[in-house]
């Protein structure tokens, strides 16, 4: 009965009840590690290692049958198994597991996740154990990094960032038909809407086809307007030293009035509001659109499928165009992509410090990260190279494994990762080409998750996506945008301005 009543307990209830749960490591004080600090010996080395359980994202494996699972556990010398959140309700899934308190070492959170357990008390402060133990950690991971997993001034998990600064997506287009009309590729938005509408008269297809999203990341800039997304971006800008979301920009309004026209002249998908992302590409590659917009991850999916239907169709991405200012800017991704932490109740935290730091350790970190050189991947011209199939077949889902990152050396590893397809390979580097020198991050990319977001972006998010499809389509008139702006400040708007702007003023540089 006390199992099945604590199951309904909220992560957020849990901080009275696990205040006097005590454990090793408590924080000394409120400073980030120390690269300085020694570390630690132990009076018997030779000691057999504790077994851990870890939990992890969802993914589609078993990941206690995985090459690098096997690896990590044989080259380090504790055994560890995994278990994962569901696809559909991953946080009630948490909150539950949390409040039966399971035995986890460790636990791969989101930001969200992160801030929510870390606020309740559900986990260990790292501080001091991070001091200690953490002697790779503290050489790989930058204070940058350190300084986004503070919370009231302590460090409750290790912060994880991914593949580097990078642009995901481009325009892409059909080239034949461009060839065949004579069209030069838009470096503005007006040349865009040019190329649209010659492309819907001539060819007789929608112009360009999208999906769910009313924000297109390739023409925001051109208004000076940043992408809103949770997974990408948070939506803030620097004006003038303070950060402002931007639904506030006036620019929003004269981005929704170029997307409504695009729509009334039947220029974008009539069923943008309703498509889904294989929508979408399923448009572009049986020739009903010439335009969309692609994510290099894409690409060998979408060429494929294309030249099935079309054998002669060419694709080709398009330049980033330039703002009203005449100056090009492409928001990139970079920042935390997720957090390790311990739970307040877990056992022998100073073995669980060892074990991730051990992760860390040079050779450890890149065989776990790209495999054998040799066998899994290659050298050449300095760049890492996978070795076909084996790297797929064994290093496909490696990065589901990872609890920190060498933030100097994974991006390099990593790109290894977009070499196993020849289109893809070319789709990534012509978007990071092409957008050298341009990128714009988002400032928030490094700042712990805040409450304030946290508790109101997702709801904001969908009223922002909601309204805005409302103006394009024309379902609602865009002269209750000042409404919907002061709902959105009421609803949490002004909240999460506010503790933006308060980590802002006291970390910007």
């Amino acid at each position: 009965m006390l199992k099945k009543c604590l199951a309904v307990l909220s992560i957020t209830t849990l901080a009275a009840s696990l205040a006097a749960c005590g454990g090793g490591g408590a924080p000394s004080g409120t400073t980030a590690p120390s690269p300085s600090a020694a570390p630690a010996t132990t009076a018997n080395a030779n000691a057999p290692k504790p077994e851990f359980k870890a939990l992890l994202q969802y993914a589609r494996f078993d990941p206690n049958a995985e090459v690098v699972a096997k690896f990590l556990n044989e080259k380090t010398g504790y055994k560890v198994t995994y278990d994962m959140l569901p696809v559909e309700n991953p946080d009630d899934k948490l909150n539950l597991l949390m409040a039966n308190k399971e035995q986890y070492a460790f636990m791969l959170l989101t930001g969200p996740q992160y801030s929510k357990l870390a606020s309740s008390g559900a986990l260990e402060p790292i501080d001091e154990l991070v001091n200690k133990y953490g002697t790779n950690m503290k050489n790989v991971i930058s204070q940058n990094s350190w300084n986004g997993a503070k919370l009231n001034g302590k460090i409750y998990g290790i912060p994880q960032t991914g593949s580097g600064t990078i642009v995901n997506s481009a325009l892409i287009i059909r080239q034949d038909w461009m060839d065949e009309l004579g069209l030069k590729p838009p470096t503005t938005r007006d040349e865009l809407y040019n190329v649209m509408k010659t492309l819907k008269e001539k060819k007789n297809v929608m112009a360009m086809s999208g999906g769910k999203s009313p924000l297109l990341p390739e023409v925001l800039p051109t208004f000076g307007l940043t992408m809103i997304q949770s997974t990408l971006t948070t939506g803030w800008q620097d004006v003038n030293g303070k950060l402002v979301n931007t639904v506030e920009n006036p620019n929003m309004k004269k981005y929704l009035e170029f997307m409504k026209k695009l729509y009334s002249e039947k220029l974008i998908d009539q069923e943008w509001s309703l498509n889904q992302a294989n929508k979408v590409i399923e448009n572009f590659t049986s020739g009903k659109t010439a335009i969309i917009s692609n994510g290099y991850f894409n690409a060998p999916t979408v060429q494929n499928a294309l030249l099935k239907n079309s054998p002669n169709a060419k694709i080709a991405s398009l330049p980033y165009l330039k703002g009203d200012d005449g100056k090009v800017q492409v928001m990139a991704t970079a920042g935390i992509s997720y957090y390790v932490g311990i739970p307040k109740w877990a056992e022998k935290k100073e073995e669980i410090i060892k074990y991730l730091d051990l992760k860390l350790d040079k050779d450890i970190h890149k065989e776990a990260t790209i495999g054998k050189e040799g066998v899994h991947h290659k050298m050449e011209n300095g760049n890492y190279f996978p070795i076909l199939p084996i790297f797929n077949d064994q290093y496909n889902n490696a990065s589901s494994f990872l609890t920190g990152v060498d933030e100097k050396n994974y991006p390099i590893y990593w790109q290894a990762r977009v070499r196993k397809d020849p289109i893809l390979t070319d789709a990534f580097n012509k978007n990071q080409e092409a957008a050298k020198g341009n990128m714009v991050v988002d400032p928030l990319a490094f700042a712990p998750p805040l409450e304030a977001i946290g508790k109101n972006s997702q709801k904001l998010q969908k009223l922002m996506e909601d309204t805005f499809l409302k103006y394009i389509t024309g379902a609602e008139p865009l002269e209750n945008y000042d409404k919907f702006l002061a709902q959105w400040k009421a609803d949490g708007g002004d909240d999460m301005t506010k503790a933006a702007n308060e980590w802002y003023a006291a970390n910007k540089k």
